[in-house]
């Protein structure tokens, strides 16, 4: 007779390729394994751009994503920097998410390098590591996974297992784990939200699982306040959903080599930009409900402002027309090193 852990229940499984964009890179240039690499930007760490992701070599000299290239540059000066490409990261991610397919579970799809399975199994484990054969054998690329009683916990548990690993994370465990972690090592708190959260003084996942409801609920809002408590206690009852993902937004934005000072030249690229974004929308059949501007002033502050479109629409002049009523509301007395326009779409009729 079988034990009840052989017996077949629900698990979630959150699939992540280990430092995806490099690993494809290295896969591309086999004599690139082993070494620092870095890509972002143009490859050219002269110039102003951010990193999109580092090699594991690269990330114990300090360098991860986000990071400004010439920072990195300085914090590994033997790093090779490589261009991003993206059609090449795309394909690569097509095959991954085929071969997870391909072994009969609901995939739910996050991003290029990650997602969850919806898995009915005895022994996760073993489906996880079959998981990682599966990916190997179809991709050359390996992935972590974390196992989990639902979304929340597989993908916390899947930074326990990196790299190449795997980690289970349920109720069962999730206080010896957690509880003195903090706040931002929650899926969904970042480190505003943490650093709101230490104001009100909680600082650890147990303390936000053990706060009044009620104290959140007033400080926070009466949707947020409750939810925050509800991931300090690993909490979600969502369901892992293979409905393809329907982009909402487009968006262009440039950085600048030079900061510019002249508000007339930053108007003049958010009109180019508004013009490629509106060129998009046509291409997609979606019209805009809503248009943002991000500026980023120097020497690396980011500012974003939005406003409701009154009519959807693709036309360009219109688009133009919302993003630089929203640049006459910025800091016209600063530099700018990059300027953005985003749109929100609205929905395909056939999933609105």
């Amino acid at each position: 007779m079988r034990s009840p852990e052989a017996l077949p229940r629900p698990w979630v499984l959150h699939v992540d390729l280990d430092q995806f964009i490099a690993a494809v890179e290295v896969l591309r240039h086999p004599g690139l394994g082993g070494q620092p690499v870095v890509v972002g930007g143009r490859g050219d760490p002269t110039e102003r751009g951010v990193v999109s992701t580092a090699s594991y070599e690269a990330r114990e000299f300090g360098v991860h994503s986000g990071m400004p290239l010439r920072l990195a540059a300085r914090r590994c000066p033997d790093a090779i920097f490589l261009p991003v490409d993206g059609p090449a990261y795309e394909e690569a991610s097509v095959a991954v998410m085929d071969t997870l397919r391909s072994l009969d579970v609901i995939v739910e799809v996050l991003g290029w390098d990650e997602a969850f399975l919806g898995v009915e199994t005895g022994d996760p484990e073993a489906f996880a590591v079959q998981v990682q054969q599966a990916v190997l054998a179809a991709t050359s690329l390996h992935c972590s996974v974390g196992i989990g009683d639902n979304k929340p916990r597989a993908k916390i548990a899947t930074e326990f297992g990196k790299p190449r690993g795997t980690f289970r994370l349920t109720e069962d465990n999730w206080y010896d784990v957690m509880a003195e972690r903090p706040t931002h090592a929650l899926w969904g708190i970042g480190t505003k939200t943490a650093k709101r959260l230490s104001g009100l003084g909680i600082t650890t996942v147990r303390e936000l699982a053990e706060a009044d409801a009620a104290f959140l609920a007033a400080e926070l809002g009466p949707t947020m306040g409750p939810w925050y408590r509800r991931l300090g206690r690993g909490v979600d009852t969502s369901p892992v959903d293979s409905t393809p993902y329907v982009p909402r937004g487009r968006s262009r934005e440039t950085t600048f080599q030079e900061n510019l000072t002249d508000w007339a030249n930053v108007e003049a690229e958010v009109r180019r930009l508004s013009h490629q974004v509106a060129g998009d929308l046509v291409a997609l059949n979606r019209p805009a409900v809503r248009v943002a501007v991000k500026v980023r002033y120097a020497p690396f502050q980011t500012h974003t402002r939005s406003l409701t479109l009154t009519t959807p629409t693709t036309e360009a002049e219109d688009i133009s027309a919302a993003a630089l009523s929203l640049v006459e509301k910025l800091d016209h007395g600063r530099a700018v090193r990059l300027i953005g326009v985003r749109t929100e779409m609205s929905l395909p009729a056939d999933v609105s």
